[in-house]
């Protein structure tokens, strides 16, 4: 959005008109915050760190020149870029016509704004005046939120200016348009009227990956694109996209990519549809990437931020498939050649109107394990030898795995949990108890009455179990993590023995509660990180 003296004006005008009630304000420090649903507005103002704040689809730099605003029912996340954490103000308000009726806040995304030393003193004093027990600091409070507002507001760059970002913008708007040619870092840095090696760090810090990266990134994305479109032989769509030796192409694809072009060529000449998360975890497995599937940065954040420039068509994956009628519509028009479905998670309509529209391959789920799932998956598909592959990799992985955890734990007893709204629940996932007990043999605790799945359970019964380890799936909306933040601060909570010797692990949904072959081989490589070192912070919004 570019800011002008009539659109601040406007802005002005509607503001007018509204009444702002501060919630809440917190600072936050966190090096990974997964997507997480809010429901109501926030003002984030970053205070110090590189990183960058996810807003729905929306990818933002965190820096001192910008503040951002979400709204109510969009998600959002935040990233470091480094190993040091990113701080940044979170002020949570209400919006409300003089009516006292809903209205609608004129701002929205990233808004530019002078940096203003002042605005950070009264975010300090709005989050200090929010943590007061004092009613009229509470008011207090309110009365920095509004001048805090003011002098954001007042501080809206109005034109772009010719700064080192804007400058960079432009180079990558032009490595975009001409990645066919050969292009290097010093004709771009001449371009940018900067030394070669401030440009390489400049890129570098701004876009959180280097020039030769981004312009590989370009190239190979306008690959697959050209793979779609025509027969075209692997020679000149290599010199298509910049690359003057075909083989070079070839290996530098399939470092990127994972497969190399000719299977990658295989795979998309069918319009295979993933329908659900867990049948894209299998095809994953199988090297096979689908022509749609449920992509989405909080429902499917590794999907989304891994592949979304893979997969042409993005279903939508909100949760318990309350979509599938517009998924189904998109498919329509889609006229893909085949759709593989998890079977037990289709509406009898549902089921109907996609067997008008390709071929239906149904794959059995709660009576199946995730292992027959992929191999049954791989013979409709003709990827046996694939699938095969698949599992004996996966196999050396977790032996290894194995070892080295039951060298480190011992017989350490190991708890997964999640929390959901105000309940705990023991042992809550397939995926998760596969992988703990099966796979890597681990001392894992059953709860209380072992016969049952996805058990709820009391924190003094937590204390009962006695973990060594405690492994906690959050459910990323209000209720949920209020009910975490109040767990933690409860004295029973406190005294567990893995609290006090900081052996408590946040485990996020994705892939935790994702029941496929891909989602698994994930879980490993995220219970290696967690059991050796990784603390991540506990934080609330």
């Amino acid at each position: 959005m570019e800011y002008t003296p009539d659109h601040t004006q406007s802005v002005q005008n509607i503001l007018n008109d509204l009444w702002l009630k501060l919630q809440s304000a917190e600072l936050i420090r966190v090096g990974k915050m997964e997507q997480q649903l809010i429901e109501s507005h926030i003002l984030f103002v970053s205070k110090a760190g590189e990183g960058r704040l996810m807003i729905d689809f929306h990818d933002y730099r965190l820096r001192p020149d910008a503040i951002h605003f979400a709204y109510p029912g969009q998600t959002i996340g935040v990233f470091a870029e480094s190993e040091k954490e990113v701080e940044l103000y979170a002020v949570r308000f209400a919006v409300l016509e003089d009516t006292k009726t809903a209205a609608v806040f004129p701002l929205a995304g990233e808004v530019p704004v002078y940096p203003e030393p002042k605005a950070l003193l009264l975010c300090d004093l709005v989050t200090a005046c929010f943590r007061s027990d004092q009613p009229l600091e509470h008011f207090r409070g309110q009365s920095a939120f509004l001048e805090l507002m003011y002098v954001l507001l007042k501080k809206i760059r109005l034109l772009p200016e010719r700064d080192p970002r804007t400058t960079l913008d432009s180079i990558k708007t032009y490595i975009e348009a001409h990645y066919q040619q050969n292009l290097t870092i010093e004709q771009l840095a001449r371009m940018a009227d900067i030394s070669p090696k401030y440009f390489v760090d400049l890129f570098k810090k701004t876009y959180g990956k280097s020039c030769i990266d981004y312009l590989t990134e370009v190239r190979i994305n306008n690959a697959k694109r050209l793979m779609l479109q025509s027969d075209i032989r692997l020679r000149d769509l290599a010199h298509q996209v910049g690359y003057s030796d075909e083989f070079y192409f070839s290996r530098k694809f399939k470092k990127v990519v994972g497969v190399s072009p000719s299977i990658y060529i295989k795979n998309r000449r069918r319009k295979i549809v993933a329908y659900t998360p867990s049948i894209l975890g299998h095809l994953l497995a199988l090297q096979i990437t689908p022509y749609a599937a449920p992509l989405h940065p909080k429902w499917t954040h590794y999907y989304h931020r891994r592949y979304r420039a893979d997969i042409p068509l993005h279903l939508s994956a909100y949760r318990f498939n309350r979509d599938w009628e517009s998924n189904v519509e998109m498919l329509a028009h889609a006229k893909p050649d085949i759709i593989v479905c998890d079977k037990d998670s289709l509406h009898t309509r549902e089921r109907e109107e996609l067997e008008q529209i390709a071929q239906i391959l149904y794959i059995p789920g709660a009576e199946m394990h995730w292992r027959d799932q992929l191999k049954l998956t791989a013979q409709l598909l003709g990827a046996e030898h694939e699938a095969d592959c698949w599992l004996r990799s996966y196999d050396q992985k977790t032996k290894s795995a194995r070892e080295r955890l039951h060298r480190e734990l011992k017989d350490d007893k190991v708890l997964a949990m999640s929390i959901y709204k105000k309940s705990f629940y023991v042992s809550p996932a397939r995926g998760m108890m596969d992988v703990l007990r099966r796979d890597l043999m681990l001392n894992v605790i059953p709860g209380p009455r072992p016969d049952e799945h996805r058990q709820a359970i009391s924190v003094e019964q937590l204390a009962d179990l006695d973990p060594d380890h405690i492994l906690v799936n959050v459910c990323q909306e209000p209720e949920s993590l209020g009910e975490w933040h109040h767990l933690q601060s409860s004295a029973v909570w406190r005294d567990l023995k893995a609290v006090r010797k900081n052996r408590v692990h946040l485990i996020s949904s994705d892939p935790w509660r994702e029941y496929s072959a891909y989602a698994c081989d994930r879980m490993v490589d995220d219970l290696l990180m967690r059991l050796h070192g990784d603390r991540p912070n506990d934080f609330r919004i």
